[in-house]
């Protein structure tokens, strides 16, 4: 289904740059251009995308299967599984391609897809944290309305509306970007294709390209933040009215697991995203963070501080083992 709508979209950006622009590839750098640390690179970071694919379809698998787990807060868990495979399918298999490769180019219209990739997931991702926070904020505050409040209606609907606003904002950014013309500079110092490492290619104009980028960054990325800043203050007031030390405890620690992810997700792709376009090594850390560790570890996070998640994976291996 991801290799369809990755085809669809390399067709569309086809299509919509035809006569547009004299370059037709571009060249990533990638992690490193020592051919000795290259066959190392490839090794790590094949075993980190094995252990992401393993360990998020194996958590899809045992929410859907397991009928204790039929609540919002999986439902949620299990869209996040399924987001974390999606991101870091996008920039992994090119990223493992071109450490083995001589030729490390990537085709203009395979460039733009992938960024327009990038973007979405990353912005559903986003999105979809804040609706966590706000579940959290309901089961905490709420408990006794919980099932109501959080309907099914309700988190499908979020979850709808998440990857709606990516896609739309991802369009947004990614659709002007169609019509630049790129000079005969063509290196990306990068391992994948993002917007803001396109932009400084192109011999157009691309200052209404950078403001479009910043601004709907600020909105998409930072209103998010603010919706789940503000549930957690709403929890922390809430869980402080607890008179009982292992009440207050027992709430607090339904959440650590949600607030690790969001520290991760946000502080490495902010921390990616305002640092120039320069290639440097701190960039590529954080945006190796951001794109491939944090997926890796998000199943870690939220089995093993779990009780229910691994009392659901021990059922699953008794049952078929």
């Amino acid at each position: 289904m991801t290799d369809l709508i990755f085809c669809f979209c390399f067709v569309f950006f086809s299509a919509a740059m035809r006569n547009h622009s004299a370059v037709h590839e571009f060249v990533l750098l990638g992690l490193s251009t020592d051919p000795y640390i290259q066959p190392a690179l490839f090794v790590l970071f094949l075993l980190v995308y094995l252990l992401t694919v393993v360990g998020n379809s194996l958590m899809l698998l045992v929410i859907v299967a397991d009928s204790h787990l039929h609540t919002p807060m999986y439902f949620f868990l299990r869209q996040l599984s399924f987001l974390d495979l999606c991101h870091s399918s996008v920039t992994a298999p090119k990223m493992l391609e071109n450490l083995l490769s001589e030729e490390k180019t990537i085709l203009v219209e395979s460039c733009l897809a992938q960024a327009f990739f990038v973007f979405a997931t990353g912005g559903t991702e986003a999105c979809l944290l804040a609706a966590m926070a706000y579940d959290r904020y309901v089961a905490i505050g709420s408990p006794l309305l919980y099932s109501q409040v959080m309907s099914s209606q309700l988190c499908v609907g979020l979850v709808w509306l998440s990857w709606c606003l990516a896609v739309v904002d991802a369009l947004l950014n990614t659709l002007p970007a169609v019509s630049l013309d790129f000079c005969e500079d063509q290196t990306i110092p990068h391992f994948s294709c993002e917007l803001s490492s396109l932009f400084p290619l192109s011999c157009s104009d691309t200052a209404a390209n950078f403001t479009l980028l910043l601004c709907s960054s600020v909105v998409h990325f930072f209103g998010t933040l603010v919706m789940i800043v503000c549930s957690y203050g709403r929890i922390v007031t809430t869980v402080l009215r607890v008179s009982s030390s292992t009440g207050r405890s027992k709430a607090f620690s339904t959440c650590l697991s949600h607030l690790t992810t969001v520290i991760l997700f946000y502080g490495s792709g902010f921390i990616s995203y305002l640092l120039p376009a320069s290639g440097s090594p701190l960039e590529k850390v954080f945006s190796l963070q951001y794109s491939v560790i944090t997926p890796m570890l998000n199943p870690l996070i939220y089995s093993l501080k779990n009780k229910e998640v691994k009392a659901a994976l021990g059922r699953m291996f008794r049952k078929h083992f």
